[in-house]
């Protein structure tokens, strides 16, 4: 597991997002599980296992999911957040009411697969740098309505997370350079605007535009798909200028170039693949027939008394 622990957002800027998660899946309700229950199937233990070997993010998440169907559920998680699983290995057992189990399954599972992909892929970018002090961070190439929880993925995975939003820093690309008409006059215009604490990075695509940067005191300069020779010629410019302003690199990196960017001396290296190229980890619940009788699981099963679920009104915004 890795040292530093992710923070997810409050659940007040997350449960939203869930609850209509759960009322796309749910729609007029479950028809299946309500039809098949009766009272001698109340309650339910299952655990959850993984079918591929990666690294696990998401299990907050994926309780919040079954708490906001009955806040009774109990989900233990087997493993940490960033601990790498193995096929056949149990990650989290989960006890409660029978249909909150079944009703939440797809869009818990969903998500945990999505994060730990993400994780996953990640944590190989990181593994490939890790000896040297250039840090991998990603962007905004997210799936809308899924940011907050693909960068938290990506960091889970061992990634520092770029700037969330266009609130939380200023990037000037190609575009604003061609608004502005230069990156000089761009970086003039916009620091005589933006409060204090707001750095400002600009994107370059070639020499004279680092020059530029570093003379009009970027914070920090982009190297945007430069080959490996010019980049390296960028960050010796770059540091003979001054050595406070940050070098970060970005641009079709793989898992087979990320270590021969970090190695011409960037700090940082930015890359969507991780979010945009990963592949969900395949994991899949499986119940458990011990406690689908009587109101109560043995206490020996680890699980509680059910509540009532919640209904579609409770779920509604």
């Amino acid at each position: 597991m890795l040292d530093k622990s992710p923070v997810l957002p409050p659940w007040l800027g997350l449960d939203p997002l869930l609850k209509s998660w759960l009322l796309e899946d749910i729609g007029r309700g479950d028809r299946t599980t309500s039809a098949l229950k009766g009272p001698e199937m109340m309650v339910a233990r299952g655990e959850w296992v993984a079918k591929a070997p990666g690294t696990i993010a998401g299990l907050p998440v994926a309780e919040r999911v079954f708490q906001l169907l009955d806040r009774d559920v109990r989900f233990e998680a087997m493993v940490a957040e960033g601990d790498r699983c193995s096929p056949g290995e149990a990650i989290a057992c989960l006890s409660g009411g029978l249909e909150a189990l079944l009703m939440g399954e797809r869009v818990a599972l969903n998500l945990v697969m999505r994060l730990s992909g993400i994780a996953t892929l990640t944590r190989q970018y990181v593994e490939q740098i890790a000896d040297l002090p250039a840090m991998l961070v990603d962007t905004r190439k997210t799936t809308p309505g899924l940011r907050v929880l693909e960068k938290y993925a990506a960091a889970v995975g061992g990634a520092r997370n770029h700037r969330m939003g266009l609130d939380d820093a200023v990037m000037i690309k190609d575009n604003h350079i061609v608004a502005a008409g230069s990156i000089t006059e761009a970086i003039a215009r916009i620091r005589a605007q933006i409060p204090f604490p707001l750095t400002i990075e600009v994107e370059t695509e070639n020499l004279e535009q680092v020059e530029e940067a570093k003379h009009s005191s970027a914070d920090i300069i982009m190297l945007d798909n430069m080959p490996l020779d010019r980049m390296s010629q960028a960050v010796q410019l770059i540091r003979q200028r001054d050595d406070r302003i940050k070098i970060e690199a970005s641009g079709n990196v793989t898992l087979e170039t990320v270590r021969a960017v970090a190695e011409t001396g960037v700090d940082y290296i930015s890359t969507s693949a991780p979010i945009t190229r990963s592949s969900w980890l395949d994991l899949s619940m499986r119940l458990s027939r011990e406690g689908l009788s009587g109101d109560e699981v043995r206490p020996d099963t680890q699980c509680t008394r059910r509540a009532p679920y919640a209904t579609r009104e409770a779920l509604e915004l």
